[in-house]
């Protein structure tokens, strides 16, 4: 009760309150003495009951200071609901929605922060274990009396490896903008032959040199950024061109109706690992089968991002016959 007087807002509205008292006890005691009486027994009684009650409220708010300031100081869970009625419940409603709203956040960014750290790790790896083998193949460069068959085979090999890092890097730099919502999706509209062509123009040679067959159906039009929806077509036309054996055949199907835009792309390959189905689209990823493949595991990632940016969604299956196929669908807009 005596720290309750060290708040000035109490200790100037008792002042207040006591003057005017001892004012009408005064004037009540020279008109009446038994009236005036009557009026500090009176006053006494209300300056009472506005005191406890003003204590009551302070020690209230006391309390839910002191709740604030353990969850700050590491409470997560300590529970803010108590009051029940009154302007202090809903300060107190309040503050305990802001409170759930900051716990919330700071799940999400431990979340994120463990997040960016497996990134990191995986991204090290990924790029730690084409750079050994680029080491290796330097060290057998400089060796004296190489043959120039040994050297164009090396130089070859050496090749390959710096063009997989430098698709991780692009890969992972486009992943990263999407992340960060920097990127703004155009609305362009060609007929979906042609996008489909041009989406897969780089893999055409590739997929001749494996012996496969592609066969190619599409009808009406494509409405979507052209540039970065064929990326998404060709990263799963490239993992179907990889899980596809030689001589194994690889078929698009694209057609439009008044809802989506679907793409349909399946291979006659291995097919997809019943354990790996829940996770294929996961950053950094890499089933059984990819293992042997020496794929990073992020071009699906990439593709599910593209399409899920422009409102679309993207589903991996297995074939009834053998083989994976990937649904791509893009939902136009009903504004």
């Amino acid at each position: 009760m005596k720290g309750l007087f060290r708040n000035k807002e109490v200790m100037r509205s008792f002042i207040i309150f006591t003057s005017a008292s001892l004012v009408f006890i005064t004037a009540a005691l020279v008109w009446n003495v038994r009236f005036g009486l009557f009026t500090a027994v009176v006053c006494l009684a209300l300056g009472g009951i506005s005191l406890f009650t003003v204590y009551r409220r302070y020690r209230n708010i006391a309390e839910l200071s002191g709740r604030i300031d353990r969850i700050l100081h590491g409470e997560d869970y300590l529970s803010l609901e108590k009051n029940t009625e009154g302007e202090l419940a809903i300060l107190e409603s309040e503050i305990h929605k802001m409170v759930v709203r900051l716990r919330e956040q700071q799940n999400r960014l431990r979340d994120e922060k463990m997040y960016l750290a497996d990134s990191l790790a995986d991204i090290s790896h990924q790029i730690r274990t084409p750079l050994t083998s680029i080491n290796i193949i330097v060290s057998m460069l400089s060796e004296e009396g190489i043959s120039g068959d040994k050297k164009r085979e090396l130089l070859l090999k050496l090749k390959k490896l710096l063009s997989r890092i430098d698709w991780l890097i692009t890969a992972l730099l486009k992943m990263s903008k999407l992340d960060a919502g920097t990127i703004k999706f155009q609305s362009e509209t060609m007929p979906m032959k042609d996008f489909i062509n041009k989406a897969c123009m780089t893999l055409f040679v590739p997929i001749e040199l494996h012996g496969q067959e592609l066969t190619v159906r599409a009808e009406g039009e494509f409405s979507g950024d052209i540039r970065w929806s064929g990326e998404a077509v060709a990263n799963i036309l490239k993992n179907c061109m990889e899980h596809t054996p030689e001589g194994g055949r690889i078929n698009i199907c694209a057609e439009e109706n008044a809802i989506f835009t679907e793409i349909v792309i399946s291979d006659s390959g291995s097919g997809i690992a019943e354990e790996d189905l829940p996770h294929i689209f996961e950053r950094f990823y890499k089933g059984a089968f990819d293992e042997d493949k020496g794929g990073f595991g992020i071009g699906l990632a990439l593709a599910r991002m593209i399409v899920r940016e422009q409102n679309g969604t993207l589903k991996a299956e297995n074939c009834e016959n053998g083989g994976a196929r990937f649904i791509m669908r893009f939902y136009k807009s009903t504004v």
